[in-house]
């Protein structure tokens, strides 16, 4: 005859173990389940609906307006057979690499060591310039950046106090203006997350390294630098994924021209949605950018975990 086992018995213990750590994490993850909601109808349902319209004909008007039909991945084989995304892809590349993980986070890093040693009223006033280009509305900065580059503006006006003749530099150097306006924009991001963490560098590892002999050279690559991984790791991710994702600074300054040859990836996504009115076209571009934006965060995660773990 088989008995039920008793209220000590080991089963039932184990069981009202589990059941009161599910209940603890509840309690503990319920003032998350509101933002977990919000989170899941305005990012993951929009998500998710774009995606299975990338997989429609949908247009801006017409009948495929209102009824599109289903094409399965014709778009995305016109996407991978089209010159124009291969050529905005790398510009993309480019603009991102160049603006955000190289422009950005070298020179944030650079203000945010420089004000570390230089006297207090010089480091406040140094970092108020910096930040004041962060602070502006991108619509701002945008129109700043277009009077600073174009013809008639601020650049060539400098150039011709020296006696040099300017061009008109949005249209013969497109990418490398709209490059060092997003740096000249964004760059206060990556000065004020260094200018935190570099307060936090412990100071007797400095005086230790100091006394062995390092100099600053030294000190910078053999003690700041490693210390600082995790916080690179975390600004490389920041500023990356925002960088992916700017439309309105280019938009302004060149939209995308001249021709293709400043149209990355958020650009040529509007012109294809927008301009031309291929909606379904436009957010399968829009997709492909979701899926770069998540290998560049698999790829820093996994340096931040490791730089944790080291720690």
């Amino acid at each position: 005859m088989t008995h039920a086992p008793s209220a000590g018995s080991p089963s039932r213990q184990r069981r009202r173990t589990r059941g009161s750590s599910a209940l603890r994490a509840l309690v503990r993850g319920g003032p998350l389940v509101p933002a977990a909601i919000l989170l899941a109808v305005f990012l993951i349902v929009p998500i998710m609906w774009a995606f299975i319209g990338s997989f429609t004909n949908a247009t801006l008007t017409g009948v495929t307006a209102t009824q599109p039909e289903w094409v399965g991945t014709a778009n995305y084989e016109r996407l991978f057979a089209d010159p124009d995304f291969s050529l905005s892809l790398w510009l993309t590349l480019v603009f991102t690499l160049a603006s955000a993980v190289i422009g950005q986070n070298v020179l944030g890093f650079a203000i945010a060591y420089l004000m570390t040693r230089a006297s207090r009223r010089i480091a406040a006033i140094v970092g108020g310039v910096v930040v004041l280009a962060w602070v502006l509305p991108e619509i701002v900065a945008a129109f700043i950046a277009y009077a600073f580059f174009s013809r008639e503006g601020t650049l060539n006006q400098l150039l011709g106090l020296v006696g040099l003749t300017g061009d008109n530099w949005l249209f013969i150097a497109p990418m490398a203006t709209v490059i060092l306006a997003n740096i000249w924009r964004g760059t206060a991001f990556s000065m004020l997350i260094y200018r935190a963490a570099l307060s936090e560098v412990p100071p007797d590892l400095m005086e230790a390294a100091e006394i062995d002999g390092a100099n600053g050279w030294q000190r910078l690559v053999r003690v700041t630098l490693p210390v600082l991984r995790g916080t690179i790791a975390t600004n490389l991710m920041l500023v990356t994924l925002q960088t992916l994702s700017v439309f309105t600074l280019i938009y302004v300054m060149t939209a995308g021209g001249p021709g293709n040859a400043s149209a990355t990836l958020p650009v040529f996504a509007y012109q294809e949605a927008f301009r031309f009115g291929s909606i379904a076209y436009g957010t399968a571009i829009a997709t492909v950018m979701l899926v770069i934006g998540a290998v560049f965060s698999l790829g820093y995660i996994a340096v931040l975990r490791r730089a944790e773990a080291d720690r």
